[in-house]
């Protein structure tokens, strides 16, 4: 796993809040930004140790008290977009631990080197 980006993602209060209390019913939590397979590209938050980091997982930054991870070529090929957690009614359909208190995770993404702050939902980076 590497760092050194940071400040790259945020959480809206509501994202912060279930947040805080996965972490205080689970434990420590990670949330990684999947780029597709089982849960699309939306955020999963596991359990820290559920999931085993490599080399090319990057920490982009913490929200809440969670580490928040991306794989390193997944995120130079989204243009290094900067991300924005937030909630959404309903359980997520894959095994992210949200689920079990009835919302979701959403990401909205921007370019970080565009000139425009666009942000989209669940769509991976802005398109310029």
């Amino acid at each position: 796993m590497s760092s050194g980006v940071t400040d790259r993602v945020v959480a809206t209060d509501a994202a912060a809040a279930v947040l805080r209390h996965l972490t205080a019913t689970f434990g420590p939590i990670i949330l990684f930004q999947s780029g597709g397979c089982c849960d699309g590209s939306s955020p999963i938050c596991l359990q820290e140790g559920e999931l085993l980091l490599g080399p090319e997982d990057l920490l982009l930054g913490e929200v809440a008290g969670v580490p928040f991870y991306i794989d390193r070529e997944q995120f130079e090929r989204w243009n290094r977009p900067r991300f924005e957690l937030d909630t959404r009614p309903g359980p997520a359909e894959g095994f992210s631990l949200e689920g079990l208190v009835g919302v979701h995770f959403t990401i909205g993404s921007c370019a970080a080197d565009s000139s425009r702050s666009r942000w989209n939902r669940n769509q991976g980076p802005a398109s310029e």
